[in-house]
């Protein structure tokens, strides 16, 4: 009976692990491609890919492309994205995407210092729907 709740608890601890493990992995640095940084990050009600290149200081282009949590085309309104960096003193700085393509959205801004950042997406679905979510970036 000690053996098995032994392995239960060991089993329980692994699981814990590999969720936390997963979750990191879903805001990892991608540094093969280029050095971009890439993220995905979501809500219950929306998923975002989100690239910024290059994934240094210095002017950036982000993309974004949204999906619904069934990994179809998602159609927004609009879409901000906030970057902010507290350690290094920066204010956040909102700045309106231009929309690309079906789902996807684009920002060209300038990240003057480097370290970890906040990114955070205002996806509006509809005049009284919106989606607010927020990741941490890794400018080199």
């Amino acid at each position: 009976m000690a053996r098995a709740r032994g392995n239960l608890s060991h089993l329980a601890l692994v699981a814990l692990c590999s969720a936390t493990l997963i979750a990191v992995a879903e805001m990892s640095v991608s540094a093969k491609e280029g050095d971009n940084f890439f993220t995905h990050i979501h809500t219950d009600k929306a998923m975002a890919n989100v690239t910024v290149s290059p994934g240094h200081t210095g002017p950036v282009d982000i993309t974004i492309q949204l999906e619904t949590m069934d990994e179809t085309s998602l159609q927004a309104k609009a879409v901000s994205v906030t970057l902010s960096s507290t350690k290094a003193g920066v204010q956040a700085q909102t700045i309106r995407a231009t929309k690309t393509g079906d789902s996807e959205w684009h920002v060209k801004t300038s990240l003057p210092v480097q370290g970890r950042w906040m990114l955070g997406l205002g996806i509006l679905m509809s005049d009284t729907d919106k989606v607010d979510v927020a990741a941490p970036i890794l400018v080199k």
